[in-house]
This record gives C-alpha cells, sequence and structure tokens, in this order.
C-alpha cells in the first residue's frame, strides 16, 4: 500500500494540524529520536524514524508562504514526489490523484472553501501583526492569534501556544472541521534558556537547541488530543528550515547551508478519541 495518504478522502473527514517546529534541525530531531529523548514526538514517527527532507525556503516567511502553497518539504531524494496538497496550476508535476488541490491562492482559503474553520497560532515575527509583513500569513485565516507569551524570548512559550490551540479546538462546533496551523518558536533563537544551568553569555548551542525540543515534546500531548477530541485528525509536523551553530564559520539560517536546507519532516493520523497515532501505510484513506 502506499504510505501517502489520498487527501481526497482525508480533506473533510478529518481536522488537520500542521505543526511547524521553526528552526528545528534534522540532525538535532534524528539524535534525539533515536536516544529516546523525545517520546511523545516519536509516537508519530514511523519505524524509520523522522524523514529527511529539504525546506521548500532557508527562512520563516518564505517556507510558511510555500507550504501554504500546498509545497511542503520535499523528500530528500530523487523525484518529482507527490505532494499533499497542491494549488492548481498548469504543469504542475508533482500533482497525482491522491494530491487534494484547491483553485485558491493558498491552502487555508482553499480548505475554508471545503467548509474548514482555519485558524493560526503564530510564534515567530513573522505572524505578530506588527508590520505588513507580520500580517501576511494570519491574513490568510479566519482568526489568528500571536502575543508576546508565544514569541522566541518566552521560556514557556509552546506551553502558551499548546493552551490557546486547545481552547481553539474545543470552542469549534462538532459538525465543522478545523484546520490549524501552529507555529512553535521555541527552537528559534534566543533557546540558551531551555538548557538547565544555561547563562546569556553561553549563547545558543545545538546543546540548547536540544533541549528547546525536549521541552517542546513535554508539552506535545494536549495539542494532540485536543486536535482528535471531535473527528480523527491528520498531523503534520515538520520544520520549515533548520539552522547553523557555526558550521564551516555560518550562524543562523536564510543561506544555503546543509544545516538550513535538511529538516524533518513527519505525518500521522490520530483516529478519533485515541492517543496513539496510526501511520498513512497503515491508514485506510
Amino acid at each position: 500500500m502506499s504510505t501517502e495518504p489520498d487527501m481526497n478522502a482525508v480533506v473533510g473527514t478529518h481536522d488537520i494540524l500542521l505543526l511547524t517546529l521553526d528552526t528545528l534541525r534534522f540532525d538535532v530531531a534524528d539524535e534525539l529520536a533515536r536516544a529516546g529523548r523525545t517520546p511523545h514526538l516519536a509516537r508519530l514517527l514511523p519505524d524509520g524514524g523522522w524523514e529527511r527532507r529539504h525546506a521548500p525556503g532557508s527562512f520563516t516567511y518564505a517556507s510558511h508562504l510555500a507550504m501554504l502553497a500546498g509545497f511542503l518539504p520535499t523528500p530528500a531524494a530523487p523525484g518529482p514526489h507527490p505532494r499533499l496538497f497542491a494549488a492548481a496550476f498548469p504543469g504542475s508535476v508533482s500533482t497525482a490523484p491522491r494530491t487534494w488541490t484547491f483553485d485558491t491562492p493558498d491552502l487555508a482559503s482553499g480548505l475554508a472553501g471545503a467548509g474548514y474553520h482555519t485558524a493560526c497560532v503564530g510564534g515567530t515575527g513573522f505572524f505578530n501583526r506588527r508590520s505588513a509583513v507580520g500580517s501576511v500569513i494570519p491574513d490568510m485565516f479566519a482568526e489568528s492569534h500571536w502575543e508576546e507569551s508565544f514569541g522566541v524570548a518566552d521560556p514557556r512559550s509552546f506551553e502558551n501556544q499548546v493552551a490557546r490551540a486547545v481552547r481553539i479546538a474545543g470552542e469549534r462546533p462538532a459538525d465543522q472541521p478545523l484546520f490549524l496551523l501552529l507555529n512553535a518558536s521555541a527552537l528559534h533563537q534566543p533557546n540558551w534558556f531551555h538548557l538547565p544551568g544555561a547563562t546569556p553569555g553561553d549563547g545558543d548551542t545545538p546543546e540548547s537547541h536540544a533541549a528547546a525540543l525536549e521541552y517542546v515534546d513535554r508539552h506535545l500531548p494536549p495539542l494532540l488530543a485536543a486536535m482528535s477530541a471531535r473527528r480523527p485528525c491528520f498531523a503534520i509536523v515538520c520544520s520549515d528550515h533548520g539552522t547553523a551553530y557555526g558550521e564551516d564559520g555560518y550562524t543562523g539560517h536564510r543561506i544555503g547551508h546543509e544545516t538550513v536546507w535538511t529538516v524533518p519532516y513527519t505525518h500521522a493520523f490520530l483516529p478519533r478519541g485515541r492517543t496513539a497515532p496510526v501511520h498513512a501505510e497503515e491508514a485506510t484513506p
């Protein structure tokens, strides 16, 4: 059986969660999963662990615009690779029979046209509505949320974001499916405060990046439970880009470096009212 689900059967029957773990590097995610340090995320992974993919952009804004046009991170192997979602346009070689296509400019408005309520819980500055560019992505959604406690500088950002997402899911009518984007900011710099004993002078490191991922993992279960409480949920969990911590002299992202372009990806089905996910190869759609 194909490991790619038929999204034409998923859309309309499932809630859809797009959880972007902003700035998460593949190597860090993979190492922690193999070491058993992210047990809740591990339940969303197939037997082979995180899938190695290439990001569609090297920083948050570019990558999210691409993902919301249907260009999720691409498998790191020769393609073409069929996509889950695709904006309809002539000549697309990655649109396949199992791809759900939409005629609008972005996935959120396409799903809204299919009856979904669309909601965004932002994290990084491109979601904060403090500028025109910080309003582009939130404007795609029927409702959007951002506050200081969701941002990169708050040590409790992810648990605050999850609490808001749980509230959003709980307030929706039972007969209306939900598309939720949660842009988790905890991995983004600064992340030094997630490493026990670290000080501002220590700065951000791969170790504090890993500690931030462990923090996200600890607070993930309420989000998954809320998104599968009303109907089954199709969850996509991935990074939008990675970041460099001094490799080859590079620091940060918005650069063409392996640490930035290579990202972790997974998707899984969350059956209604169950905590154990079902992976694509086991699912009916």
